[in-house]
Parts: C-alpha cells; sequence; structure tokens
C-alpha cells in the first residue's frame, strides 16, 4: 500500500520577513515619515511600508494588464 503524503503550504500570512534596506538617503526617510506614514498611518513605518508595496504590486498588475489588452486588440 502506498501511503500520499500532504504539504501544507504557508499562506501570506505565515510568511514573516524582516526587511533591510541599504543605502536610503536619510532625507527620502525622513519625508516619507512626515509626509505619509504621520498623518496616514499614525506613525506606524511597517504598515506604511506594506501599503506601498500592495499598492506597487496593484499598479504593476494594471499596467501589465492594460498592456496585454492593446497587445491583443493590435494584434486581431
Amino acid at each position: 500500500m502506498r501511503m500520499k503524503k500532504t504539504v501544507a503550504l504557508a499562506t501570506e500570512k505565515d510568511l514573516l520577513v524582516d526587511l533591510t534596506f541599504h543605502s536610503v538617503p536619510a532625507l527620502l526617510l525622513t519625508k516619507f515619515a512626515e509626509k505619509i506614514v504621520r498623518p496616514y498611518f499614525n506613525g506606524n513605518l511597517n504598515i506604511a511600508v506594506q501599503d506601498l508595496i500592495r499598492k506597487a504590486i496593484a499598479e504593476q498588475d494594471f499596467v501589465l494588464s492594460h498592456i496585454t489588452h492593446v497587445r491583443n486588440s493590435v494584434e486581431a
């Protein structure tokens, strides 16, 4: 008799990564904290960076889907 092995895949909530940035100008980080993090995220830099990453991915997905749509329209 052969046994099947079940592998549980981790969800994105299970995967937490510590992230380190190198060579980021202090002025850029200060401006980001003053103009974005404090007023919109109550000073929570972690949540602000997560939101920034999510929005960048969503924008990239939109751009790629638009390019694909335009290419398909031209080819038809």
